[in-house]
């Protein structure tokens, strides 16, 4: 027997706004009775599992324990990042590696930590690729 991811859990303070956010990141629906100022909002990926916002009264104060790394479908990582920085991700870090390889690290407007590696094209690209991406 196994277990299966039914939803990923985000605390946060507002979670229409987040998980707006994250809607347009992922090009996928809210469910479509939440509303600002609800205390929970869900994103239903076609095919993956929920993400759920919940309201909670901290802040966000250290370094967060888990985070999502990206791969762009259809795109750069670089396009994906300036697509992602417009619609209000902020750039944290670069860990871009010479060869190209790495990443790059952003954060979404509650400042939980994201990273966007390179597309499957741009990884077959390169001869040979390092551990870790």
């Amino acid at each position: 027997m196994s277990a299966r991811i039914h939803n990923i859990s985000v605390d946060c303070s507002d979670t229409y706004a987040l998980a707006s956010f994250w809607s347009q990141v992922f090009d996928c629906p809210m469910q479509p009775d939440d509303f600002p100022g609800d205390p929970e909002a869900m994103l239903l990926p076609p095919g993956g599992p929920e993400v759920l916002f919940i309201a909670v009264p901290e802040g966000k104060a250290v370094k967060n324990r888990l985070h999502l790394d990206l791969e762009p479908a259809d795109r750069t990582r670089a396009e994906e990042v300036e697509r992602l920085l417009g619609i209000g991700a902020v750039h944290v870090a670069d860990q871009i590696r010479p060869d190209g390889s790495g990443w790059v690290v952003l954060a979404d407007p509650e400042g939980n930590e994201f990273c966007v590696l390179r597309s499957a094209a741009e990884r077959a690209a390169t001869p040979m690729e390092p551990a870790g991406e």
